[in-house]
């Protein structure tokens, strides 16, 4: 089973809103399971340490469910550099044992050197792939998921779960 998750942060409120959508094909056009989790108070930004701020709602939308979950598909990177720098995705990968696949919509510094570009639909810009310990290509999973923009429909679905809730 896939979890695609993704956290929003409503500062003035003090909380963050993780969404989370679990499905068994990369190919569906629906989830199988929606959930939305609630993390408070929240850490405040530090610049190379995001994960700090992203794993404790992260937690707790993943941790009840966290043994139907065989990969987790995150917001953002695994690595962000070619020599093997951690991003968000590793340290996720740490604390849950879970293989995850990284998908960032925006460039990080020589993202292209380190990165799967993958280009879907007819955008010019791609998705920056990233990933540890899937067995496979995350670069051909993202490629075949459903949806005919740039951004597949469950990471669109679990986008908007996070920022509106249910």
């Amino acid at each position: 089973m896939f979890a695609a998750v993704d956290v929003f942060y409503d500062e003035p409120q003090g909380l963050a809103r993780a969404g989370c959508v679990l499905f068994d094909d990369p190919g569906a056009d629906m989830a199988i399971e929606e959930t939305v989790a609630l993390a408070s108070p929240i850490a405040p930004y530090e610049p190379g340490e995001f994960y700090r701020r992203e794993l404790p709602p992260l937690e707790a939308v993943l941790l009840p469910r966290l043994d139907r979950i065989d990969t987790i598909l995150i917001d953002g990177y695994v690595w962000l550099s070619k020599e093997g720098r951690p991003g968000l995705g590793w340290y996720v990968h740490q604390r849950f044992a879970v293989p995850v696949i990284g998908i960032a919509k925006t460039r990080f510094k020589d993202a292209d050197k380190f990165a799967d570009l993958v280009f879907r639909g007819s955008s010019k810009q791609p998705l920056y792939v990233t990933q540890t310990g899937y067995q496979g290509s995350a670069a051909d999973l993202v490629a075949g998921m459903h949806g005919a923009n740039r951004i597949p429909t469950l990471l669109r679905r679990v986008d908007s779960l996070a920022r509106s809730g249910i």
